[in-house]
């Protein structure tokens, strides 16, 4: 089942990577009568340019507007993943004066609550965070995105830098979770009763 936080308007944007998270949103919103406009970021990698046509042809062929950004920055000392998040975000903020939606789910917020512990302090994904973003699916499990966009025939691509495991989030995903999940089954529903707590 795809569960909301919040009310969201009629108009919006969606950061859309192509992948199925964000392409299950796609049709989820439209199939709800929104009117949607796609924000993508290139990462400057060989998927990057592959995935951006992908989502070029599905804007087209659905009608929606979509503008498109590039990493600009310098890495500087921050990590991979950090400098493309900072990236990502600042592309967000500067493009886009519309509510907009980054389509992170219950399963999202249990990797980063898994991996805020390790440094001593667990924290959730906030519902809000900060001008115009906000992500209103953190309380829908990834079975239920992989479901709904099955069952939809929902068109994604698939980025291979997912199976990475040198990347931490992508370490917690493959191979801590399913251990962590083990132990203790009912993370996701202690998790998805904190985002109750806090958001709702």
């Amino acid at each position: 089942m795809i569960r909301i936080i919040g009310k969201i308007p009629h108009n919006l944007t969606v950061a859309c990577s192509g992948g199925i998270d964000s392409m299950a949103v796609v049709h989820f919103l439209l199939q709800g009568k929104k009117k949607v406009n796609l924000a993508y970021f290139n990462h400057d990698t060989q998927h990057s340019h592959e995935a951006q046509e992908f989502v070029e042809n599905y804007a087209s062929d659905n009608n929606l507007n979509l503008v498109i950004g590039r990493v600009q920055g310098l890495k500087g000392k921050r990590s991979l993943e950090e400098f493309w998040r900072d990236e990502r975000y600042d592309f967000l903020q500067r493009t886009s004066s519309n509510y907009t939606i980054t389509c992170h789910h219950l399963d999202d917020c249990v990797e980063t609550w898994l991996m805020s512990s390790f440094h001593g302090q667990s924290k959730l994904i906030p519902y809000h965070r900060g001008g115009n973003i906000y992500r209103p699916f953190l309380m829908t499990t990834k079975r239920a995105v992989k479901n709904y966009a099955e069952r939809k025939q929902v068109p994604w691509i698939q980025d291979p830098s997912n199976q990475k495991t040198n990347f931490m989030r992508n370490h917690v995903r493959h191979n801590v979770m399913p251990q962590v999940l083990v132990v203790n089954p009912g993370l996701r529903t202690t998790i998805r009763k904190k985002l109750i707590e806090t958001y709702l």
